[in-house]
């Protein structure tokens, strides 16, 4: 049996029959406000009891800092979060430590999506998330050659096709270029002509990139658990080709308006078919 991953959040592992498996993709769906970011930390933390390091983020957020990551880092696992880029000439750095979070598009205020983009600027975003990738994966190179195994993609706002959004566009080049590509493969894309240079120093640090997850966690038009159930998947979208997809949603407990979570698919392993009611503590994401 392969090594589960813990999602850092005890209800919910037991819904996913232990955890995820890695080498996977897993899509958390909910709307804004329902505690994906405090999910996605848990996950990234427990890395640190499972594999001996926590897990990393990249945010890809266009609205500001509005997921909150440095204060519930801080506030729920005593983790003081740091930002930043990773030249290629430092991934195997071996003194101090590495930036933890990437910011991966500029805080522009505005949705990424075709949709709401003028032609001009479609084509601007599109130039600046080219100038992205080789930071994007110099950042992931860097940490897996230190055995962090745990990515969380957080910001992503709705949107049913990969060309339609700046935001799945450089997910699906990270997911298919490197968490799912042989680690000397993804060194050759990130120093190619200097390949000749650095192959024995790639294949010093050699990592299996099929013990690396990613969840992605995508904000969702719908509010109400039972209309996330109900939603359509469309091809292309994320939720097609994850191994694994969580649904986070309001849902009417008696009286009251909570929070619930359901696992709508999780391939190849056992999962709950119950939904379960939770509540955002000061300690994080609970079973109600």
């Amino acid at each position: 049996m392969s090594h589960l991953m813990s999602t850092g959040i005890g209800f919910l592992d037991g819904m996913l029959d232990g955890g995820l498996e890695p080498g996977t993709l897993t899509v958390v769906h909910g709307a804004t406000g329902v505690g994906k970011t405090q999910l996605g930390l848990a996950f990234v933390n427990a890395g640190s009891s499972q594999e001996g390091l926590r897990g990393v983020l990249i945010d890809l957020t266009t609205r500001g800092d509005s997921q909150q990551h440095a204060e519930y880092a801080r506030r729920l696992f005593g983790w003081e979060l740091t930002d930043g880029d990773v030249a290629p000439e430092d991934v195997w750095a071996v003194e101090g430590s590495r930036p933890e979070r990437f910011v991966g598009l500029d805080y522009s205020g505005k949705p990424v999506t075709r949709a709401n983009l003028r032609a001009d600027d479609w084509r601007r975003h599109q130039a600046r998330l080219n100038q992205k990738l080789d930071a994007a994966t110099a950042f992931l190179y860097a940490h897996f050659v230190r055995v962090a195994r745990r990515v969380v993609i957080d910001g992503i706002e709705p949107a049913t096709r990969v060309e339609d959004s700046i935001q799945l566009q450089l997910i699906e080049y990270l997911y298919q270029q490197v968490l799912r590509t042989d680690h000397d493969w993804v060194a050759r894309e990130l120093f190619r002509g200097r390949w000749m240079e650095v192959r024995e120093r790639v294949a010093a640090h050699a990592y299996d990139h099929n013990g690396t997850a990613a969840v992605v966690l995508q904000t969702s038009t719908e509010v109400m658990l039972d209309d996330l159930m109900a939603r359509d998947i469309l091809d292309g979208d994320l939720t097609t080709n994850a191994n694994t997809v969580i649904l986070l949603g309001r849902r009417a407990l008696g009286a009251e308006i909570g929070r619930a979570a359901f696992v709508l698919k999780h391939r190849g392993r056992c999962c709950s078919e119950h939904v379960v009611p939770f509540r955002i503590t000061e300690r994080g994401i609970e079973a109600a």
